[in-house]
């Protein structure tokens, strides 16, 4: 970054121009998020103070955040921040960037949860509601539903089981979990899917997942910024759904009466998880919910007999 450009609106012009020619989509806002990220500002400020000067401090650190970025580096990563679902989310490498899609399932989740309580309303002495998340990551969706569920005042009456086959994206989880106090709600596991130590306390009511389900002739056609994340929480198979059907396979009996499932899918995939479903679980019934821009975006499972 040339240090003739030290003013706010200078800075982003220059910096959109050199993220465009590096391949970056979202060029001006990846400019604006970064230079934000440095100043401690958001980004109304940014356009509310265009004059505004940086020091040399200033300047090099963000000459070395474009720099990452302009490399391919995922924003997320550079911030070290996400925010999903209202929250402040740390990422790394440990694990995926949680996307916006993701909020749907949050969306279903957050319902399915808030009937059963109001419909079976929990004393002081019930077992509270227990949702497993499989695959957790950074658990963003557990963390998501826990602050949203505190903001209703429903308190201790949601506990969570989360889980994730890296022990590295589960230490990252448990950072986040902590940080938002929310930790006294939360058991931690390390293992494949459903074969998990410790196992949950007591089937649970609740089951979600984000697996991966990206095809895996897709791969090389993702942006570059994907190359960051953990391949393992990308490439889904052949077609995407290798993983998804492991756990299908798997859940018979994992779950309380009446339970449900809640898995993300990619927006084609509604067809081929129905016919998966279909023939791994034959007495279950399927539905898909769509995301806010009309696609498939999150499949529910339920025992026909819950």
């Amino acid at each position: 970054m040339e240090t003739r450009a030290q003013r706010v609106s200078e800075l982003l012009d220059e910096t959109t121009d050199r993220l465009e020619a590096s391949g970056s989509e979202t060029a001006r806002l990846d400019a604006e998020v970064l230079l934000g990220h440095v100043l401690g500002v958001d980004r109304s400020a940014l356009i509310a103070h265009p004059e505004a000067a940086l020091s040399t401090g200033q300047l090099e650190r963000y000459a070395s955040d474009v720099a990452r970025r302009e490399a391919g580096e995922p924003v997320a990563y550079i911030r070290g921040i996400k925010e999903f679902y209202g929250t402040a989310i740390s990422v790394d490498p440990r694990a995926l960037i949680p996307r916006p899609e993701t909020e749907t399932l949050v969306e279903v989740a957050l319902a399915r949860i808030t009937d059963a309580l109001t419909g079976a309303p929990h004393d002081s002495g019930s077992e509270p509601y227990l949702v497993w998340d499989v695959g957790t990551g950074s658990g963003a969706i557990p963390i998501a539903l826990g602050m949203e569920l505190r903001r209703r005042r429903y308190g201790e009456a949601v506990h969570y089981f989360v889980s994730d086959v890296s022990g590295e994206a589960r230490d990252l989880a448990t950072i986040n979990v902590v940080s938002h106090g929310l930790a006294h709600l939360f058991i931690f596991a390390e293992g494949d899917l459903l074969d998990v130590a410790p196992t949950p306390p007591r089937p649970v009511d609740l089951l979600v997942a984000n697996l991966p389900y990206i095809p895996s002739a897709n791969m090389p056609g993702l942006p570059v910024a994907a190359s960051y994340e953990p391949i393992g929480a990308l490439d889904g198979g052949p077609d995407g759904l290798d993983v998804i059907r492991r756990l299908m396979a798997a859940l018979p009996g994992a779950l309380a009466p009446a339970a449900a499932v809640l898995l993300e899918i990619g927006g084609d995939q509604d067809e081929l998880v129905a016919v998966a479903a279909a023939e791994l679980l034959p007495d279950w019934i399927c539905t898909v919910h769509q995301d806010l821009s009309g696609s498939p975006r999150v499949v529910e499972l339920r025992p026909t007999d819950a």
